[in-house]
């Protein structure tokens, strides 16, 4: 199976609603859709969101970095020799983890293809259901107690709230939140960055006191702010969570040694796709720290690459994948079956991917 091209498309999804947090407001997924195309007609697919508030990758530089520099490393290459092609696409261009991640999840696609299985059963096919939490959008308490309520009554047990605008708002909006939606069910917030460190102890404090039972805070600081990160792991009773301070293994590595979180968030846009991910997971046994697994705004594509590490990995305890339900259509055919809180794969080889309707190609 060896690989003769690559192709390269855009997909326009609307949401819902907008997408809002503390970095960016979202109205629709406009994401890169990846073929590559083999000799025996075998395709894999892969998908990359322009989240450059994140990532720092656009859709001009995703397209760049596959079209000018990873294409002509890996083209000709046998998935047979699957090492050997991972390594050449890490080394291909630095960062534009995106980028890679996509051309990552369309060779893991082509991987299991292969051998006619799918790729939670080759990673160590843990489960073949999970359960993911939904995101409830940055807005007034009152909008935000409302989405809530209707989350809830969608079938949904676990939410993650948006939060990092204003700390004392932050506050009244998780008060709001937890009388509405009473005490069974799980509440996890996400500062995106939004907070300083002090704030953000005084901040979760007083959530403490109010007794509002956070089951997590996700990034409250600055990602580049491990100290931060640690100052307010150390004085806080709510765990905390690290996302956008883990990229790389190596990331995830010094998040660990210096005990400057509870949990790491692995997003396959992050990583670079599932080979990194990987070695997260492998780091985080031997430290015993638990994962959380996420997405950004993506298509079902890359978030059912992630089901299938969630599915594959025990370390990975929490799953954030709701990108696929917060979306209003899904053009793509094939894959995990996505069912409002509830995530089930089948045994389809590879990612089980058959086809991406509404593709614009570019390359």
């Amino acid at each position: 199976m060896r690989i003769t091209d690559i192709r390269l498309g855009e997909i326009s999804v609307p949401l819902k609603t907008p997408f809002k947090t503390a970095l960016r407001t979202v109205n629709s997924v406009e994401d890169i859709i990846v073929e590559i195309h083999t000799d025996t007609g075998n395709v894999g697919f892969g998908e990359a969101p322009p989240t450059g508030v994140i990532t720092g990758d656009t859709k001009g530089s995703i397209v760049g970095a596959i079209k000018d520099h990873i294409k002509k490393t890996i083209i000709g290459m046998d998935i047979e020799n699957f090492e050997e092609i991972m390594l050449r696409l890490d080394k291909s261009i630095i960062k534009n983890t995106s980028a890679k991640a996509a051309v990552d999840i369309a060779l893991y696609d082509l991987y299991g293809q292969l051998y006619n299985a799918p790729i939670y059963k080759l990673l160590g096919g843990y489960r073949k259901e999970i359960i993911t939490d939904i995101t409830i959008s940055v807005n007034s308490p009152e909008e935000m107690a409302k989405d809530s309520l209707d989350a809830i009554k969608r079938g949904f047990e676990t939410l993650k709230i948006k939060v990092g605008k204003d700390p004392l708002v932050d506050i009244d909006r998780m008060k709001a939140i937890r009388k509405a939606v009473g005490y069974d069910v799980k509440l996890r917030i996400d500062a995106n960055q939004g907070w300083k460190p002090k704030e953000a102890v005084k901040a979760l404090r007083k959530m403490e006191d109010e007794g509002l039972q956070i089951e997590f805070v996700e990034q409250p600081v600055a990602a580049h702010d491990i100290d931060g990160l640690k100052y307010v792991t150390d004085n806080v009773s709510i765990p905390v969570l690290a996302d956008e301070s883990v990229f790389s293994p190596e990331d995830a590595l010094t998040i660990m040694q210096k005990r400057a979180a509870d949990f790491v968030n692995i997003k396959l846009m992050k990583t670079g796709g599932m080979h990194n991910a990987l070695k997260i997971c492998s780091a985080a046994e031997i430290y015993g720290v638990e994962c959380m697994i996420g997405c950004m705004l993506e298509a079902k594509v890359s978030v059912n690459a992630a089901v299938h590490l969630a599915a594959a990995k025990s370390i990975i305890t929490k799953i954030d994948l709701d990108g696929p339900v917060l979306c209003s259509e899904d053009p793509i055919e094939g894959g995990a079956v996505f069912d409002e809180y509830k995530i089930t794969l089948n045994d389809a080889p590879g990612f089980g991917i058959r086809k991406v309707n509404g593709i614009r190609y570019i390359v």
